[in-house]
Order: C-alpha cells, then structure tokens, then sequence
C-alpha cells in the first residue's frame, strides 16, 4: 500500500481523514482513530484505535494467503485495499445497462449488476439488502432513471412525462440511504422526471447513450477515490 491509495481506501468508505508531515514519516490520520504512518525509509505502519476499519489496513498491509471456506458466502467478497466494485441499478431499458457496463468495465472498474448475483432464496430487495451489507467494498452506485413507464400527476392527466420503474427509485432510495448522496450516481436520460427535488443527488444527463455522460461519471468516480481509466474518455 502506499498512501495514494489509502486516501483512496478511505474515500471510497467515507471517512473523513488527515495528512501530518512528520519527522520520520507522513501519517494519514482518519477521524474515527485510525493511522497509517509512511517512514521515509519505505516502511508502513498501522496503529490507532482498534476497530473493523484497523483490521482490514492492516490485512492490507500484510497479507496472508486465503483460505478456502466452502460456508463463506457467495456474492461480492470484500478485499483489503481501495476497490474496483460499482452498484449498477436499472429498469427496463437493457440497452442502456449494458451500455453503462461496457463504460464501467472500459475505465477499468467492476460493473456489480443486481439481477447477476446469487439470491439465495431472496426477494429482490432481500437481495439487495443483503449485498450492500455484506459488501463493505462497494463504495460506489450508478442509478440508470430511463423512461420505462409513463405517469402525470391525477389534476392534470395531459401532462404526461417518462417516469423510471417503481421499483428503481425504491432501490436508489436503498443505495443512498447506504453509500450517501456522494457515492451515487444518477444517470437521468432525456424526458425523464427526477424523482425527488433533495439537494446534493448527482445527476448526470444524456440524451440516447449513456456514453454521453461518461466524462462527467469519470470526474465522480475520481471524486469518490476511485481510479478509472482515462483511455475510456
């Protein structure tokens, strides 16, 4: 690990965190007790409060070799270190999921599509419920709001405009209660009505491609620690 990629770790978790110059080293100070020191001699060192963060810098820092645990889960296992896995949540227009995997997958990252993942018996939303739980290294989620149903508000029924799928706001509603407002990406296509007027939702617009939108998710991913590709730009 070197420190770039611990503030990146520490970004993609949302934790609010410190830079010090020291004598010997440079120490990353996260608010909730955690430290990382960088010894100009190239050694690194985890100390600060004992806590599920702690253990996994330090899992980090010195790995040991995996062992296998056929009643381990299966689904997204977390890993130490800052991750590639993005939340992608959409309706019916598979098109545009598709188009937005191939964008994730071009900058480098790990596209998690929902309806992919084992379920174990769940319902959708169980499902969900249970992957952002277990997850603890997805920082990130796309929301793709595509007009697959139409709506009008019941005074005014020739004010007809695309709606998303019920069941997508119900989900965008799961991820950012989750992730936080900043960890979550709201691709709004052309004529769609946005669901909601809360202040600090990232929107990004596009017209037919979701492709469209890419420098903008580029620059959100950046923001959220994560290191996309700029060969996808």
């Amino acid at each position: 690990m070197d420190q770039a990629e611990v503030e990146a770790f520490l970004t993609q978790r949302g934790v609010k965190y410190e830079v010090k110059d020291q004598e010997h080293c440079v120490q990353v100070r996260a608010t909730s007790g955690e430290v990382v020191n960088f010894f100009h001699t190239g050694t690194v060192q985890v100390q600060g409060k004992k806590t599920a963060l702690q253990a996994e810098l330090k899992a980090w820092q010195a790995p040991i070799d995996p062992v296998v645990d056929d009643a381990a889960p299966i689904g997204i296992q977390p890993t130490p270190g800052p991750n590639k896995n993005v939340f992608v949540v959409y309706g019916r227009d598979d098109a545009a999921r598709d188009g937005l995997e191939l964008l994730l997958r071009k900058m480098g990252l790990k596209p998690i599509i929902l309806a992919n993942l084992p379920a174990a018996g769940d319902t959708i939303i169980e499902k969900l419920e249970r992957y952002l739980r277990q997850a603890g290294d997805v920082g990130y989620a796309c929301v793709l709001l595509t007009p697959d149903d139409m709506g009008h508000i019941k005074t005014d029924p020739l004010a007809v405009q695309g709606r998303a799928r019920q069941n997508v706001i119900l989900e965008l509603g799961m991820v950012l209660a989750n992730l936080g407002r900043k960890r979550v990406a709201i691709l709004l296509q052309e004529g769609v009505e946005k669901p909601s007027d809360i202040h600090g939702l990232i929107y990004l617009p596009f017209k037919v491609q979701v492709d469209e939108a890419k420098a903008k998710l580029f620059k959100e991913l950046q923001a959220a620690g994560y290191t996309p590709d700029p060969e996808a730009l």
